[in-house]
């Protein structure tokens, strides 16, 4: 089974991916990039968890 994330980086991510559609892929690195030049982001550890389900998200699109 896969970890739990919690509502607030779900919902900032899906709304990354509303906005920006065009800014985030399914590698990590280029996430972490994007969201340093969107996001007002203060822990990196947040920006990593955003990025991680935003990879996510978008490898689950890319099956469908």
């Amino acid at each position: 089974m896969g970890r739990v994330r919690s509502t607030y980086i779900k919902r900032a991510a899906r709304e990354l991916i509303k906005r920006y559609p065009d800014k985030f892929s399914i590698d990590f690195k280029q996430n972490c990039l994007a969201l340093d030049e969107l996001a007002i982001l203060k822990s990196k550890f947040l920006r990593n968890r955003i990025a991680g389900y935003l990879s996510t998200l978008l490898k689950q699109k890319k099956e469908v």
